[in-house]
């Protein structure tokens, strides 16, 4: 299951900003979109895909993972085949709209699902796992991408996008996922029955509780929606896809202002996944020791460090040292931004809960990358945008150190 979700994680590339970096200057010139409109196509994929997310949260709490991976892997190799064949604005917010709403909504939410149903006690960890497939994915989608466009041309790129993720996700979830460890007779982490504290011989249920167990504690959605801890958390996944959204999808136009050039700001992306690598790791372990609220400050505080020093980059070395920051906040998000939905408000109702945090988030990540595009089409400069992306994460660091979990047992019941 993990490698499974590993894979989903590296999969959802195509919905992914890091991977429609590479595309955004070629199909501009094909296209004949300027930079505001292409981000506008963008804010309408985000604003479809913000309404949807909350419904496909609920059908994997009802259907699972096993049904509901293969399915997205169908339709994410089918939204790639479209991106290939676009001519116009049109086509753009169709397209868009495919890739964000399946790839960097349902894949993404699917693959941690199934890491949080199949791990309790070490799920901080198994989520800085699973994080590795989505930082092997930035440190090679983009290069892989650049290649394709300039030997075959970005219609080309995304079709073959499309044949990867038949290939590598529709047949693996149909043969290896299952949904729950319960009704294999099972615990999470790899438990047996009869270990732990818990009696041997039960069995599973129908409903896939142990039989004599008890069911970890579990909010619904209408509850958590009640709580201020879910509005500091989600404060934190919207600066996150706002603010890095943005400075992904103009990376290189961000980089190239500053003397660095379109293949070594693709490159950066690559340092950025190795340092995320690392840090997931580290954030995992410290997660699975409650310091969720802590880790999700300091990755703003990363955040905001890194956004000051692109607004005025002494030179083109100093990328690096930016590329550094953006890793080591992404590491975190990826680790404890994911686990602390599941840790805070239990197992049984995580798809709908986090569906509403990802539909925000995506709605949120649309938006990201206009004000840099206005900015830079009205002014030739991105600095007045970098400033106000630079005080948000700030903010939501601040407010997320009160953030308390609300269910002390949540975690494992």
């Amino acid at each position: 299951m993990l490698a499974m979700g590993t894979a989903g994680m590296f999969l959802s590339a195509p919905g992914q900003s890091f991977s429609v970096a590479a595309f955004i200057d070629p199909m501009l010139g094909d296209l004949g979109v300027d930079r505001t409109g292409y981000s506008l196509a963008y804010l309408f994929a985000g604003l479809c895909g913000g309404v949807l997310l909350p419904g496909i949260g609920a059908l994997l709490d009802r259907w699972g993972a096993r049904r509901m991976l293969p399915l997205l892997g169908c339709l994410l190799g089918a939204a790639c085949v479209v991106m290939s064949t676009i001519a116009d604005l049109t086509g753009l917010c169709v397209g868009f709209t495919m890739i964000r709403c399946i790839g960097q909504g349902g894949l993404t939410l699917s693959a941690t699902w199934l890491v949080g149903e199949w791990f309790c006690r070490r799920r901080g960890l198994a989520m800085g796992i699973v994080g590795l497939g989505g930082a092997l994915s930035v440190m090679t989608i983009p290069q892989v991408n650049n290649a394709l466009i300039t030997q075959f041309g970005w219609r080309f790129a995304w079709m073959a996008l499309g044949a990867m993720v038949w290939i590598g996700l529709v047949l693996p979830s149909l043969l290896f996922v299952r949904d729950r460890p319960e009704p294999l007779g099972l615990l999470p982490d790899g438990r047996w029955p009869g270990r732990e504290g818990t009696a041997p011989g039960r069995r599973a249920t129908g409903d896939g509780q142990l039989q004599g167990a008890l069911p970890s504690p579990s909010l619904r959605v209408s509850s958590a929606l009640r709580l201020s801890s879910f509005w500091k958390l989600l404060g934190v996944w919207c600066t996150t896809a706002m603010v890095g959204t943005g400075l992904i999808f103009h990376q290189v136009s961000l980089l190239n202002v500053h003397g660095v050039a379109r293949d070594d700001a693709l490159l950066l992306l690559g340092l950025q996944a190795a340092v995320a690598t690392v840090m997931g790791v580290a954030a995992g372990l410290l997660t699975d020791r409650g310091h969720e609220r802590f880790l999700l400050a300091a990755s703003m505080g990363f955040l905001a460090a890194g956004v000051c020093l692109l607004w005025s980059l002494p030179g083109p070395g100093w990328a690096v040292l930016y590329g550094c920051l953006l890793g080591l906040q992404g590491g975190i998000i990826r680790t404890a931004g994911t686990a602390v939905w599941i840790n805070y408000y239990g197992r049984q109702h995580q798809g709908a809960i986090r569906g509403v945090a990802m539909a925000a988030a995506v709605l949120a990540a649309a938006i990201g990358p206009l004000p840099l595009a206005l900015c830079w089409d009205q002014t030739g400069s991105y600095r007045m945008a970098l400033g106000v992306y630079a005080v948000l994460p700030l903010v939501a660091g601040l407010c997320v150190l009160s953030a308390r979990r609300p269910l002390a047992d949540a975690t494992c019941g």
